[in-house]
């Protein structure tokens, strides 16, 4: 128990000796599941990005961290927790962003920018997912399953600027069009301190590559936590 006072670098034993996504070389950050936590008593003080890029995820607010709860992340959006990194994530084409989580309300980001408006992936209801770069948004509406749920969630965007959303496995019927870099730099907020996360979210997985394996490969991974 003293070590988890300090850090936490555990490893998920049921997605050992398969794929993983340090395999990728478009990986651009890695939240990994029970992985490179630093724990402030109960609370997560940071959540280092385990690719190779250094994107650690960091909150120096003792109220503003969230707590960990059996592997998780576990966000409280009363308290405006979140997490953030000195530097910015940057897509500029495709991508691919697989996400474990549990939220617990709507209007909730999941992942975003805090120093750059109008980048976000936002839960706007059940059954919407708002994706939202350079001021322009598309709204995907989900048709097999409820947001507001224990998901894994898979967004890919192609090199037609396709964007795809899969719920735990399954793409989505509604698929939408939208260009423009992809800014991000916080889990569980956007710019300014707006919508924060509520509920839990247990790993995040984020490429610079799409590919009808890759998004396979990380349904699978996401599917085992």
């Amino acid at each position: 128990m003293l070590a988890l006072k300090q850090a936490l670098s555990l490893v998920s034993t049921n997605t050992l000796g398969g794929w993983q996504p340090s395999d990728e070389t478009g990986l651009e950050a890695w939240y990994k599941f029970q992985t490179g936590i630093t724990l402030n008593g109960s609370d997560v003080s940071a959540w280092a990005d385990s690719s190779t890029n250094s994107f650690n995820m960091l909150q120096a607010t003792a109220s503003e961290q969230p707590a960990y709860n059996s592997g998780a992340i576990d966000f409280d959006a009363s308290a405006s927790q979140s997490l953030q990194a000195a530097s910015d994530i940057l897509l500029s084409g495709v991508f691919t962003v697989g996400v474990r989580l549990f939220p617990s309300a709507s209007m909730v980001i999941v992942l975003g920018d805090n120093t750059t408006t109008n980048e976000f992936f936002k839960i706007t209801n059940s059954t919407s997912l708002r994706f939202k770069t350079d001021g322009s948004y598309v709204d995907i509406t989900v048709n097999d399953g409820d947001l507001i749920a224990d998901n894994y969630l898979v967004i890919t965007r192609n090199s037609s600027d396709l964007v795809t959303l899969y719920v735990n496995g399954v793409a989505q019927t509604d698929t939408e069009t939208l260009a423009g870099t992809v800014n991000i730099d916080a889990i569980g907020v956007r710019s300014p301190d707006a919508n924060p996360y509520d509920g839990t979210i247990s790993e995040v997985q984020i490429y610079d590559t799409e590919s009808t394996a890759l998004t396979a490969n990380v349904n699978t991974y996401l599917s085992n936590l």
